[in-house]
């Protein structure tokens, strides 16, 4: 389902919603939306607490809207109030489990020491104040969500915990007080105690998924600066980003980011733009050249004209993609609410047929009560409340071991479904640094010493080129000479003096223009730039001019892994392809290191474009699978079907990370089949414990029903029930990836 979008006529409404537990919730919030008069498409997201509403303007629309929130049994709160909110620890909520698990675990003696041959009863009264704050002060939560559900004439999970653990607390209760002194009863109030925290357990861990749903666009609102240097007539003076106009004038120094889009004035300096195009080489500006907002300065300072601000701005339309695509309704439906829904008022109902029946037949009250709460005993659902988060659990945990970190139970839910792979390149398919991949010298010079001049001219330079370069020689072994002296030219390059001989390095723009005569390399500089790669060239100050002495070839390289990942995954019959920000020439070189065909490139790729990619992708039919590491990826894995995020080293890592529904914890792109194989695995394990959580039901209740069972073989079907999900869930702990398996 797509968000919903305004026309003309209409206007776009985004509202938080708090309070929401499950798919039918969101059901209910919609149709009261849909009441108000005026709106033509609703959107509800239980993963974000949001809607978003397309509705005809009007006087206090959306005044009316928040109170039909109200009005449903909900909350309704600022649309970006999860952006606003300080992050909260992982444990952040745990305390009303944890109370449960203490209050819970005495009341499971008897059922641990019955292995044992043992009877470990608690009295009477015990029981009761341990389940009975439980019941009431823990359970609230369920009997509130579950009127809300009875007067919309809807059911769901918080109904029918609430019903089948009353249940059996009052029938404890009744059992424990119509009992004479003598006779000690067998109560349930473990099974209610229990189910009630499993429970709290599992929505728990629910919403430790859904605040990290909020952390990509946190991510991406942290790269814009919270204060801008204005240049005015007082000279500089530091304001709120918010008060930053088009048209002011902002210095930027080094290291700092860039505020907003602007075009430089005045200054020249390096731009890491790997948050807007994912290629790791800095970018020199000068004079006339735009730069992007969030993008991060180098190593010089330059006066920036602003030419948008606030919501125009690049950076705030690649956090509106990814609103846009964590708004999007989930394509899965939650299949046991789906179920509750008809389940409740059917068990209801045969609970209230098999009272009736019994009693009409002429048997005591009391015999017809306890086959009625049987039947609500035996149909509570706690293997169906554990059937998905207990395979999810085992699933997640193991994956976990092996590097491979599931956010959410959709990304779980789809990944198996994939027929496409989406790759972005820098960082992804390659090592995402930059790296000298040729020193070529003419047939007659010293190579090696060539090598140790270049990496002593730029020991003393923070520039990711001269780095690869110092990286080179070191990796060589090389005795590097001493500098005696060095010149920076920002963006350009830089002059110095090594053993008493004047050299420059730069780059080959710079070298042309000072007039050095590269005829010796022109065969070589023709195949190197065919290949993309990015050039820098060594010379010698020489009393008859500039004389050159090598070409530096800089360019990324795959990853080791690269082409065994994508062969693995041709032969799981899934489709691969490449995007990327770089040019066409760049891109198809590496595609060809890696294995991929020309048809499976997409270059000169901008964030806006993939996600666009993406979404025809989904359009023709397809379950799209995203794998990226940087911001410029976030879109993308945002509007992917299953985002994947490689948690390689950088600033971007950590949006493409929460952006991804799965993080892929090592650079290792073998991770990428891996997570697809534990995705089938676990979904087979789901499936498989929904049938036998359903199977216990199917076969429990008519036998509850017609007299067959008591209360206590309804409770021990029940805890068997639990017993065989937990078990069969556990199987996955024994998965291991296909690559690690002899």
């Amino acid at each position: 389902m797509t968000t919903p979008q305004p026309t003309p006529d209409t206007v776009r409404v985004d509202i938080g919603i708090h309070g929401m537990t499950c798919a039918s919730c969101v059901g209910r919030a919609e149709r009261a939306l849909k009441k108000v008069p005026g709106v033509q498409e609703v959107s509800v997201n239980l993963a974000t607490e949001s809607a978003r509403i397309v509705v005809q303007a009007s006087e206090q629309i959306e005044a009316r809207l928040r109170r039909a929130v109200r009005d449903a049994g909900y909350e309704p709160v600022a649309a970006n109030a999860a952006i606003d909110a300080p992050s909260e620890s992982n444990w952040a909520g745990f305390a009303p489990v944890a109370v449960g698990l203490v209050l819970s675990l005495p009341l499971m003696l008897p059922m641990l020491g019955s292995l044992w041959n043992q009877h470990w009863m608690l009295p009477a009264w015990l029981q009761f104040a341990l389940a009975t704050p439980v019941q009431f002060i823990l359970g609230a939560r369920f009997y509130k969500a579950g009127w809300h559900s009875l007067k919309s004439l809807s059911g769901n999970m918080d109904l029918l915990v609430s019903i089948g653990t009353t249940a059996g607390w009052v029938l404890s209760v009744w059992l424990w007080l119509s009992a004479s002194e003598e006779v000690m009863p067998h109560l349930y109030f473990e099974g209610s105690a229990v189910v009630i925290t499993l429970v709290l357990l599992g929505k728990w861990l629910e919403a430790r998924a859904k605040r990290q749903t909020t952390s990509a666009i946190r991510a991406l609102h942290a790269l814009r600066p919270d204060t801008a240097h204005l240049l005015g007539l007082d000279g500089e003076v530091d304001v709120p980003i918010d008060e930053v106009l088009v048209g002011d004038e902002l210095v930027v120094r080094p290291g700092e980011r860039f505020a907003v889009d602007g075009v430089v004035l005045e200054g020249l300096t390096q731009v890491d733009e790997s948050m807007l195009t994912g290629e790791p080489l800095p970018v020199s500006k000068t004079v006339g050249d735009k730069v992007t907002g969030g993008t991060l300065n180098g190593d010089g300072r330059v006066i920036v004209r602003v030419k948008a601000i606030g919501v125009d701005t690049v950076l705030a339309s690649i956090i509106r993609l990814v609103e846009d695509a964590q708004a999007a309704k989930a394509p899965i439906q939650r299949l046991v609410d789906q179920v509750s829904a008809v389940f409740v008022p059917v068990v209801l109902g045969l609970a209230l047929l098999t009272l009736l029946g019994w009693w009409a037949s002429g048997q005591a009250f009391e015999v017809a009560m306890i086959n009625a709460v049987t039947v609500l005993v035996i149909a509570c659902p706690c293997a169906l409340g554990l059937a998905t988060p207990a395979a999810i659990m085992a699933g997640t945990g193991v994956a976990a071991q092996h590097g491979i970190l599931i956010k959410d139970a959709q990304a779980l839910e789809l990944a198996h479904k994939a027929d496409v792979v989406v790759f972005d390149k820098t960082g992804t398919l390659t090592l995402g640094q930059a790296r000298l991949t040729d020193f070529v010298v003419p047939p007659d010079a010293d190579e090696a010493t060539l090598m140790a001049i270049a990496a002593a001219l730029q020991t003393g330079s923070g520039h990711p080129l001269a780095r690869a370069v110092v990286q080179s020689a070191t990796e060589r072994k090389l005795t590097l000479p001493s500098l005696a002296q060095s010149q920076t030219t920002p963006g350009k390059g830089l002059r110095g003096q090594v053993d008493g001989v004047d050299y420059l390095i730069g780059s080959l723009r710079w070298v042309q223009e000072l007039g050095v005569v590269m005829d010796a390399f022109t065969e070589r500089l023709e195949t190197l730039q065919a290949q993309g790669a990015t050039l820098a060239v060594l010379a010698r100050q020489t009393p008859e001019g500039l004389n050159a002495l090598a070409v530096l070839a800089f360019g990324d390289e795959p990853k080791a892994s690269a082409s065994a990942a994508i062969a693995t995954l041709r032969a799981r019959g899934i489709q691969v392809m490449m995007l990327s920000g770089d040019n066409n020439t760049a891109a198809l070189a590496m595609a060809q290191k890696v294995g991929l065909q020309t048809s499976e490139v997409i270059s000169n790729v901008l964030p806006g474009d993939k996600a666009a990619h993406i979404v025809q992708l989904k359009q023709q039919g397809h379950t799209v699978v995203m794998v990226g590491d940087g911001v410029n990826d976030a879109p993308a894995l945002a509007a992917a079907d299953v985002g994947m995020a490689m948690a390689n080293a950088g600033g971007g890592t950590d949006v493409a990370m929460h952006a991804a529904g799965i993080t892929l914890m090592r650079g290792d792109l073998a991770l990428v089949a891996a997570a697809l194989d534990i995705s089938d695995r676990t979904v087979a394990k789901i499936r498989q414990n929904l049938f036998w959580a359903f199977i216990y039901n199917v076969a429990g209740i008519p036998l509850a029903a017609l007299g067959y069972l008591n209360p206590v073989l309804a409770g021990a079907a029940m805890a068997m029930s639990s017993v065989s999900v937990m078990s069969n869930a556990l199987l996955l702990k024994r998965w291991q990836p296909l690559s690690q398996k002899k």
